[in-house]
């Protein structure tokens, strides 16, 4: 495994497009680690809406930047506070879904640290009930990354005027707010210490045994190739905001999976636009399911007849396509 250093740069478009640049341009044998921090920052999981997960009168007010990331999973709140982690990897068939895999090197770091962290659910880390990170992964052509936040020591309060979390999500939980589930790693240490100091010490504990951490060192052409990637995909309006068709039809619902949250556009009884909105964590691009719904009768067996050579789960994770029927009926 080779360290990346992205040279402190804040800007989350940067980074984001520096792990894209990473995930399909580098030597596709190598296992990469990349830390990086951001300024003020909300990022939308891929088949999220944007619209409805932010607050967007407080963040423009608050000069608070919006990105989407290619990974599914929810929207989250980053700002200088914030480490973000990224393992950059082969897709082995057995490491996608796998969060332990990816975050015990991790939460072994935090114990030395005095940080009783262990994984929860299918995809925090928590120290007691409260959240310290969020993780989420992306496959392509035989490469994967497995990303995740460390709230070191995240202003709390943005994290909770931000976003507008689906409410549903927290009384499952048994938690009144975004707030209350939420701790920085930073009150948890058995010692003081900066976020530089935070970093350095994962990273000497997450490669222990190495004299020399070894490193991987970005040239004047890979930056301005992840800039390209930047300006292309993660500063691009289409991209970060979508496009948002007027639905007639809206079918909601929380799996323990993932909330699923289907919009049609039913014109005399037929699907002429389909959206599929939600943070499940799959596999495949959900276009491909949006597309095979346009067209079809707005009927449970002719639905159905559609999607039969589709396999579901690869696309919406351990949702099912009898989940999916369901659900929209």
């Amino acid at each position: 495994m080779k360290y990346i250093d992205n040279l402190d740069h804040m800007d989350a478009t940067l980074n984001l497009a520096l792990e894209e640049y990473i995930l399909t341009q580098l030597d596709i044998n190598e296992t990469y680690l990349l830390f990086y921090s951001m300024s003020p920052t909300v990022i939308v999981g891929k088949n999220q809406n944007t619209f409805e997960e932010i607050n967007m009168d407080f963040i423009k007010e608050n000069n608070i930047a919006v990105t989407r990331r290619l990974s599914g999973g929810g929207a989250v709140y980053n700002d200088e506070g914030d480490l973000s982690f990224s393992f950059i990897t082969k897709d082995d068939g057995d490491s996608f879904h796998n969060y332990r895999k990816f975050t015990e090197p991790v939460i072994r770091a935090l114990h030395q640290m005095g940080v009783q962290a262990e994984l929860q659910g299918r995809n925090d880390l928590a120290v007691g009930d409260k959240k310290i990170s969020g993780n989420a992964q992306f496959s392509t052509r035989g490469r994967m990354f497995s990303h995740g936040t460390l709230l070191f020591d995240v202003n709390l309060e943005n994290v909770a005027r931000a976003l507008n979390p689906d409410a549903e999500k927290y009384l499952s939980k048994g938690i009144k707010s975004v707030r209350a589930r939420v701790t920085n790693i930073r009150e948890h240490l058995n010692k003081e210490m900066t976020i530089k100091e935070f970093k350095q010490t994962l990273l000497r504990y997450i490669f222990e045994g190495e004299e020399e951490i070894p490193e991987y060192k970005l040239t004047e052409e890979d930056w301005q190739h992840v800039r390209e990637i930047r300006d292309q995909r993660y500063r691009n309006w289409d991209w970060v905001y979508g496009k948002s068709p007027t639905f007639n039809v809206k079918q909601k619902h929380r799996f323990p999976s993932g909330t699923v949250d289907v919009r049609l556009k039913v014109t005399k009884g037929m699907i002429e636009e389909a959206k599929i909105y939600g943070d499940f964590f799959g596999v495949g691009d959900i276009e491909d399911i949006e597309k095979r719904l346009i067209g079809v009768r707005y009927d449970r067996e002719r639905i159905a007849e559609r999607l039969s050579t589709i396999d579901v789960e690869y696309y919406l994770g351990k949702i099912s396509k009898h989940d999916l029927l369901g659900m929209m009926f």
